[in-house]
């Protein structure tokens, strides 16, 4: 009696070869379920030994036919509605491999006490000083006897609704508890003053910057795989120095003034620069002003309670005839300063993916910072020297004209002219 394979043996060669090309050019268009209907129905139309003959075309395996065969036979014996149909399954209920956390209940738990966020304070943590990876995860459960990889790992820790995330700043220590009410007073004050139309500036000192072919953060578009090359390492370049820049931003004309020096950020600085946006473009601006309103943060050069800063703005004042009013922002709230957010910001964004090769460089990326909304920013070198270590003594201090606010007059004060302006 001949067997199966015998008939198949004795098949014209064409024949499987035929069923291998229809085979081939259709199983990229079925499911599992098409292609084992499809297998049974050529097996079916080939005869005795079909079964054999289709295995050895496509590479499925001859159970694989039957289960097929043996499907077509229950759908030629029952009447199948169009619904029905449509709501077939590849596999029956419940085939296939069990989920490892079926398998191994225990294993999200186990997990779970590794990246929990207990981890790190527990003293016998295994992970309590390792990078978290999936991998390492899979490397720790798997000797805690829980076998697994790191791809199941990935894909239990998004059942349970972990991702990778990073820091965010969100704590910013003990506030003030006028914190808001200085906030709506700085509103209030510059409201009046644009009300007057009185200029009214925010200053700060932007990040100091290395000066030279250094990465700088950011990407720009170039031809592919022609990026600027620069230095490897980050030291800075003793005769090229760093930039320190100081911006005033006029919150009213939405334009401003960075000046780039070469040597200490020191309150004489900051006073410097806040003359030179005066003479270059306030006085200008404001051809009738009488007032200037002065908005910056509480510490660094122009900090509430620098002396320096106080003596040098006073000399300021004394020089332009304006009678000039500071409002500070309370501690730890720098970034709701508006040059931050409204100038600084898009400086960075203009030099991105820019290496700061010299001053001229950093002056004019400066200067060309524009946006739509109508920004415009002139800049320039300053090369003198800011000392630092520069002491006040408490008679020059009595020597200020400085009426403070009544609502905290360590924030809030103006500081008036003792002579005359001198034209």
């Amino acid at each position: 009696m001949k067997t199966p394979a015998d008939t198949s043996s004795m098949m014209s060669a064409g024949g499987i070869e035929s069923t291998a090309l229809k085979y081939r050019a259709l199983a990229c268009e079925m499911d599992e379920r098409t292609r084992r209907l499809w297998a049974a129905s050529e097996a079916r139309a080939l005869g005795y030994g079909g079964i054999t003959a289709v295995a050895q075309a496509t590479g499925m395996a001859i159970s694989t036919i039957r289960t097929g065969l043996r499907e077509l036979t229950g759908q030629s014996s029952e009447e199948v509605s169009e619904g029905e149909a449509s709501e077939r399954r590849v596999r029956r209920s419940g085939a296939g491999r069990k989920r490892l956390t079926a398998v191994d209940p225990t294993v999200t738990r186990a997990l779970e006490a590794l990246v929990g966020s207990t981890a790190r304070g527990d003293p016998v943590s295994p992970l309590l000083w390792t990078c978290k990876s999936t991998r390492i995860l899979a490397k720790e459960l798997t000797r805690q006897g829980h076998p697994v990889s790191h791809a199941t790992v990935a894909s239990i820790l998004d059942d349970l609704g972990y991702s990778l995330q990073g820091n965010r700043k969100t704590l910013e220590g003990s506030s003030h508890p006028d914190r808001n009410a200085q906030f709506e007073h700085i509103a209030e004050k510059v409201k009046a003053f644009q009300r007057r139309g009185q200029p009214v500036i925010s200053v700060d000192a932007k990040k100091k910057e290395s000066v030279g072919d250094f990465k700088n953060g950011g990407r720009e578009w170039r031809r592919g795989g022609d990026p600027i090359p620069v230095r490897v390492h980050d030291f800075v370049d003793k005769k090229l120095g760093k930039a320190n820049p100081y911006g005033v931003f006029d919150m009213t004309r939405n334009s401003g003034w960075v000046s780039v020096g070469t040597d200490h950020d020191t309150a004489e600085f900051a006073v410097q620069t806040i003359r030179h946006w005066w003479r270059q473009m306030g006085r200008r601006a404001y051809p009738r002003a009488r007032e200037l309103l002065i908005t910056a943060d509480s510490g660094g050069s122009n900090g509430n309670r620098s002396r320096l800063w106080k003596a040098t703005l006073q000399r300021l004042v004394d020089e332009i005839g304006l009678c000039v009013s500071v409002c500070h922002f309370p501690p730890g709230t720098s970034k709701w300063n508006k040059i931050e957010h409204q100038m600084f910001c898009h400086i960075t964004r203009n030099w991105r993916g820019r290496p700061l090769e010299t001053l001229g460089v950093i002056v004019n990326l400066i200067s060309n910072t524009t946006t739509e909304g109508g920004l415009r920013i002139r800049a320039a070198l300053d090369t003198q020297r800011y000392p630092h270590g520069i002491k006040v003594t408490d008679e020059e201090m009595s020597e200020l004209n400085i009426t403070p606010d009544s609502f905290h007059g360590e924030w809030n004060y103006a500081i008036s002219a003792r002579r005359k302006r001198q034209v």
